[in-house]
Parts: structure tokens; C-alpha cells; sequence
């Protein structure tokens, strides 16, 4: 059995979904895009995933400024506004009849290629735009089980290569990462900066927890995650000490407590790394006080 921080409840709704593609809507089973597109040739593309509660798609300006800074950051040309935008993913939900617990991924890639190359002047179209929504709610059983890591021997690139920052499409070397996690018997993978530090997860962001202080990278080399960010300031203004800074494996070992963030999941307790149990093996009193501050914080944005 699949076991993993996006585990969430089988909800048979699903089968039949609506996807818009380019400003029309598929059946899920219809839903489809040349081979000759940039994502799937090459990788060429952004995407960002959100999350719908109550009718409102939380952090939504976040996400949509982190996938304008995206695009721009790969010479890519978005020819709708975030206004327009923001109107697609409306249409999409209220075809689909969708108003809570929904998980929403925007993808944007390059455009359709007149033949398989990495050129970007070769593309013959506008970004192609695809909106998935699902019934997705996070599976409480798998988030008070927490989740197992194993340390990669991937690392996370420096800014000079790919940089971790960049939400795009090419996310292979995560997956490398992930299957050598699964492969060791784990559920996720920890991985490593350039410099032997510890930087995030194949998927998702990390924290630990030591003497009541909690500790997360410095941010250079992991996933500038919307749900990092919110926790790292839900517990600045709630009196908790959080630090972004430079911690090893031998630091994490040694941790009283270990947690996970991401958009889907939420805060998700970390119970073993390498083999090692983290603290008492379950979900921390400091990982279950932030995670209960972050759903405070969604609960303000929807009330």
C-alpha cells in the first residue's frame, strides 16, 4: 500500500471530472495533450497545486505570484492575466460542483513544438493551460501515522544549475531521490544541499524540532513552499522559536520531534529517518501545536 504525505480518502467522484485544457473542459478519460508539447518533450513548464476550502482557494495570490515569477524565470510568455486565470480555476470548480476539500494543479507549459527539440523557437502555440481539480481530502489516518524518510544520495541542485526554487515540470531528479527512498523501505526521501546540509524533501518541505526551537533550511536550496513560509510565520507570531539555518544529519538524529509541509498535507509528522526513530516515534506536542496553528490560519482565510 501506497503511504506518503498526498495519501487522502478514496472518493469516488473523481472518475468523473472535468478538465479544462486551453479554455475547454474534458471528461478525465478524454483529457489530453499533443506528444508534441513542451511539457512532455522536454519538461518545459510550471505548475503550482492549491488547495480549495469553504469555496475559497487559500493563499491563491501566493500561488499565483510564485508561478508569474516561474514563468518569467524561464523566458516564458503567460498571454492571460492572473485575473483571467483566477476565472478559469472558477469555471473548473463550479463544473465539477466543487466548493471544499478539493486539490487544484495549474499547469502551464511552453506550447506545442512543430518537431521533438529543446528550442523554444520551435514552438508553434500559446502555453497550453491545464486545470486538474479533485475531491481531495488529506487521509487523517495517515497523518497521525506520520511518515518515513530516508537520506538520498541526490542533491538538491545549487541556484546556479536548477534552482530548488523553480516549481516546474522537470522533477526528475526527485523522483530519483523518491525511489531510492522507497526502495530503502521508506515513505519519502530526505535530501541534502551541495554542502552535506540538510535542505527538504522529494515533495515536500522539512522542520525539526530541538530544546522547544524549531529548525528549517536556510531556504537556498528547497522549494520556496507556500506552506513553509505560513508555518515558518505562524509560529513567529505565536512565540515560537523558528530558525532557518544550516543543520546536519547528525542534528536531526538527534531531534525531539520532526514534521513535513506541503500544500496537500498540511503539517505531517516525520516518525523515522535512515532507520532512526525521531523522538517517541509519534506526532510531537510542538509539531501538533504548529500544525494546529496552520489550520487556524486557513480557517481565517475561509471565515
Amino acid at each position: 500500500m501506497v503511504h506518503g504525505t498526498h495519501n487522502s480518502e478514496i472518493d469516488p467522484r473523481n472518475k468523473d471530472v472535468k478538465i479544462f485544457i486551453n479554455g475547454e473542459f474534458f471528461h478525465r478519460d478524454d483529457a489530453k495533450i499533443s506528444v508534441f508539447d513542451s511539457g512532455y518533450l522536454i519538461g518545459d513548464g510550471v505548475w503550482e497545486g492549491m488547495r480549495l476550502h469553504n469555496d475559497v482557494v487559500v493563499f491563491i495570490d501566493l500561488h499565483l505570484n510564485r508561478l508569474w515569477h516561474s514563468a518569467k524565470a524561464i523566458g516564458m510568455n503567460l498571454i492571460f492575466t492572473k485575473e483571467d486565470l483566477v476565472n478559469d480555476i472558477q469555471k473548473t470548480l463550479a463544473v465539477n460542483d466543487m466548493h471544499n476539500n478539493i486539490h487544484l494543479r495549474v499547469m502551464v507549459t511552453r506550447g506545442i513544438k512543430k518537431t521533438p527539440t529543446q528550442d523554444p523557437r520551435f514552438t508553434i502555440s500559446g502555453p497550453n493551460l491545464v486545470i486538474i481539480t479533485e475531491h481531495k481530502k488529506a487521509s487523517i489516518e495517515s497523518k497521525e501515522h506520520g511518515v518515513t524518510l530516508f537520506t538520498s544520495t541526490i542533491r538538491r541542485g545549487s541556484p546556479d544549475s536548477l534552482d530548488p526554487r523553480l516549481n516546474c515540470h522537470s522533477k526528475l531528479h526527485e523522483v530519483q531521490a523518491l525511489m531510492q527512498a522507497i526502495e530503502a523501505g521508506a515513505d519519502e526521501a530526505l535530501m541534502l544541499d551541495v554542502n552535506g546540509f540538510v535542505a527538504t524533501c522529494n515533495a515536500t518541505n522539512f522542520f525539526m524540532v530541538k530544546d522547544s526551537e524549531v529548525w528549517t533550511s536556510t531556504g537556498e536550496y528547497c522549494m520556496n513552499g507556500i506552506t513553509r513560509g505560513n508555518v515558518i510565520s505562524v509560529c513567529n507570531n505565536n512565540g515560537i522559536s523558528c530558525k532557518q539555518k544550516n543543520f546536519s544529519l547528525f542534528d536531526v538524529y538527534g531531534a525531539d520531534e520532526a514534521f513535513v509541509t506541503g500544500t496537500f498535507g498540511g503539517v505531517t509528522p516525520v516518525t523515522k529517518i535512515d532507520g532512526k526513530t525521531i523522538g517517541d516515534g509519534k506526532f510531537g506536542k510542538l509539531s501538533r501545536k504548529v500544525s494546529n496553528l496552520y489550520e487556524q490560519l486557513i480557517q481565517s482565510e475561509t471565515s
